[in-house]
């Protein structure tokens, strides 16, 4: 190219004037078109299949990326839809255990306030029970002591010393007679 351009200005420099821009030359057209013409069926020769080869490689690849993408996108949806359901689902389980739970501790509140109250019953009724029982001991023994006393006290009496049992027989026949009467 430069040897070209030497060669043109050299052709002009013989003539003496050099053209403007728009000036008409045969010879710069004829070469401007040769240059143009082989550097066209070179770069259609060797270039332009290398550069639509790989346009078309990149487009295929875009293309695939955008399918994947898509094809991506899709299972994004679907876990978050299946996510939401799962979580839902999640929080129905976890309110019915709360329910549930509920409902057991109630159950087993009401269980161990009926125990508490039939135990409460059964301490009342055995001290009931042992209450009687120390009571009707307590009578016997006031008793016996009621008749020792009567003994005692009618022995000084009558000065002498009475029989253990029969005199207890006739004490006790005496306190009984006056139990019935109260």
């Amino acid at each position: 190219m430069y040897s070209l351009a030497l060669f043109l200005q050299e052709s002009h420099g013989e003539e003496g004037a050099v053209g403007g821009p728009f000036t008409l030359e045969p010879g710069l057209i004829i070469w401007t078109w040769i240059v143009f013409l082989v550097l066209f069926f070179m770069l259609k020769k060797y270039a332009w299949p290398h550069i639509v080869r790989l346009t078309e490689e990149r487009e295929r690849t875009i293309q695939k990326q955008l399918a994947e993408a898509e094809r991506l996108n899709e299972e994004a949806k679907a876990s978050l839809e299946e996510h939401g359901r799962l979580l839902a689902e999640a929080k129905d389980k976890a309110h019915e255990l709360v329910m549930e739970a509920k409902t057991v501790g109630e159950k087993e509140r009401e269980q161990l306030l009926t125990k508490a109250r039939e135990e409460q019953e059964e301490i009342l009724n055995r001290a009931k029970r042992e209450i009687a029982g120390e009571k009707d001991r307590a009578i016997a023994e006031l008793r016996r002591e009621a008749v020792d006393l009567s003994l005692a006290a009618a022995s000084k009496l009558i000065q002498q010393k009475l029989d253990d049992a029969g005199d207890r027989k006739i004490v006790e026949d005496y306190l009984a007679t006056l139990e019935d009467k109260s």
